[in-house]
C-alpha cells in the first residue's frame, strides 16, 4: 500500500470539503456561529490548497507493485 498515494486521497478529500464549506459559508453570509461572510474565504482557501495538494500528491507518486 502506497502511503503517499492514501495520504494525497485524504488531502483531497479534505480539499474538497474545505472547498464546499467554505463556499456554502460565504453565500449563506455566514453560518451564524463560527464563520462570518469574509471570514468563510479562509476555509475555500486551505481547501483549495489541500485539494490542488493532494491532485498533485497522487499525480507524481509513481506506483510500485
Amino acid at each position: 500500500m502506497n502511503m503517499k498515494r492514501t495520504f494525497g486521497a485524504l488531502l483531497t478529500i479534505l480539499g474538497i470539503v474545505g472547498i464546499i464549506w467554505g463556499a456554502y459559508a460565504f453565500l449563506m453570509g455566514g453560518d451564524g456561529v463560527a464563520v462570518g461572510k469574509f471570514t468563510a474565504a479562509v476555509p475555500f482557501v486551505i481547501g483549495l490548497i489541500f485539494f490542488f495538494s493532494g491532485i498533485s500528491l497522487v499525480k507524481t507518486t509513481k506506483d510500485q507493485t
